[in-house]
C-alpha cells in the first residue's frame, strides 16, 4: 500500500491524508455544530482532503454555490489552508434548474467556473481542480491548454478528471508532456468494491477492469466518489443496491461480511481497505454527513487485508 501511495507525494505539497471528505450538503444540509464536528472528527484523524464542486448544491434552496463558500469558511475559521488540500470540480454540462452553455469546456468556461470556485472558497488558489465530465466533442489539446493557463497564473496547483475514461485522460496527458504543458494528475471515477451498473450519463462512464489496468501501469492516482456505494456495504445492501449489479455485488458484501467478523472489522471498513490496497493509489471519498458513519469509515485506515481476502473479496483465485 505504501508504494501503490507514493506516487500521491510527488503532486501536492501535503502528502494527501488515507481518506477524502465530500461537501457536497455542507451549508445546506449539513451546518452549524454539526458541521464542525464533522469537520474536527475527519481532521483530528488526519484527514486533508475535501472535495467539492461547481455545481454543488444548486438542486437545493439556496444551494447553489453552498458547498464552496461553507468548505472556505470552515477552513478559515480553523487556520486551516496550508493543513487542508482543497479539490473542487468545474466544467459541469448543462441540467434543469443549472443553465449551462453548450461549450461547458470552452476556455471562457472553464476560466469563469475557476474563478468563480476561487470567489466562493475565499482563496486565491485551489490545490486539485477537475473537469467534473468530459466532452469528447472538444479535442483534448484545447482544454489542456485552457487549463494550463490557469496553472501557469498561479491558480491552480494540478488537475484532475473526474467521469472521464482513460482512453481520453491517456491522450490528454499525452498531448501535455509532448507541448509542455499540465498534464492531468488524478482521476475521481465513480469506483468501489460493489459492480456498478452503467450510469444514465453517458458522460459519466463505468470505471472498468481495463481502467483499473492502465491505472496500475501509470500510476496515476484515483480519487474515488461513491466509494462505499451509497451505503450499501454498510447496511448489508439496503442502501445503494440500485446503483449496483445484484449478484456479484451482492457475493462482493457476503465476503466482505465474513472477512470483517474474522478480523473485527466492518463490511464498509474492509470495502474502504479493498480500495486504498489496489495496486495503484486509490483515495476513496467519504460522502456523509453522519457522525457515526464518518468515524466508522475512518477505522478503515487500520484494517489491513490480507492477499487471500483480497482475492475472496472479489471472487478471484491465488
Amino acid at each position: 500500500m505504501k508504494m501503490a501511495r507514493s506516487k500521491l507525494t510527488s503532486i501536492f505539497a501535503l502528502t494527501p491524508s488515507h481518506l477524502a471528505l465530500g461537501t457536497v450538503s455542507w451549508g445546506t444540509k449539513l451546518t452549524g455544530n454539526a458541521l464542525d464536528a464533522i469537520y474536527a472528527a475527519y481532521r483530528n484523524a488526519g484527514g486533508n482532503v475535501f472535495d467539492s464542486a461547481h455545481v454543488y448544491a444548486f438542486w437545493l434552496p439556496d444551494g447553489h454555490g453552498s458547498s464552496e463558500r461553507a468548505l472556505g469558511q470552515i477552513v478559515r475559521k480553523n487556520g486551516d489552508r496550508n493543513q487542508v488540500l482543497l479539490t473542487p470540480k468545474g466544467g459541469h454540462p448543462t441540467l434543469k434548474g443549472y443553465e449551462r452553455p453548450d461549450d461547458y469546456l470552452s476556455p471562457r468556461q472553464i476560466k469563469s467556473d475557476v474563478a468563480e470556485s476561487l470567489d466562493r472558497l475565499g482563496f486565491d488558489t485551489i490545490d486539485l481542480y477537475y473537469l467534473h465530465r468530459d466532452d469528447p466533442r472538444v479535442p483534448v489539446g484545447e482544454i489542456i491548454d485552457a487549463l494550463h493557463e490557469h496553472v501557469a497564473a498561479g491558480r491552480l496547483k494540478a488537475i484532475g478528471a473526474s467521469n472521464w475514461n482513460t482512453t481520453r485522460i491517456a491522450e490528454a496527458n499525452a498531448y501535455a508532456i509532448a507541448n509542455n504543458k499540465t498534464p492531468f494528475a488524478a482521476s475521481q471515477p465513480k469506483f468501489s468494491l460493489a459492480v456498478a451498473k452503467p450510469s444514465k450519463d453517458p458522460l459519466s462512464p463505468l470505471f472498468t477492469a481495463a481502467d483499473a489496468a492502465w491505472h496500475a501501469k501509470t500510476g496515476l492516482p484515483v480519487f474515488a466518489y461513491s466509494s462505499t456505494a451509497n451505503g450499501y456495504f454498510a447496511t448489508g445492501g439496503n442502501k445503494g443496491a440500485g446503483g449496483c449489479e445484484p449478484e456479484p455485488s451482492a457475493a462482493r458484501l457476503h465476503a466482505a461480511e465474513r472477512i470483517a467478523a474474522d478480523i473485527g472489522a466492518t463490511p464498509n471498513q474492509v470495502a474502504l481497505a479493498w480500495l486504498m490496497q489496489r495496486p495503484f493509489p486509490v483515495v476513496p471519498i467519504l460522502g456523509t454527513g453522519n457522525l457515526d458513519h464518518l468515524k466508522d469509515a475512518l477505522g478503515a485506515t487500520k484494517v489491513n487485508l490480507s492477499g487471500q481476502q483480497i482475492a475472496a473479496l472479489t471472487g478471484e483465485s491465488l
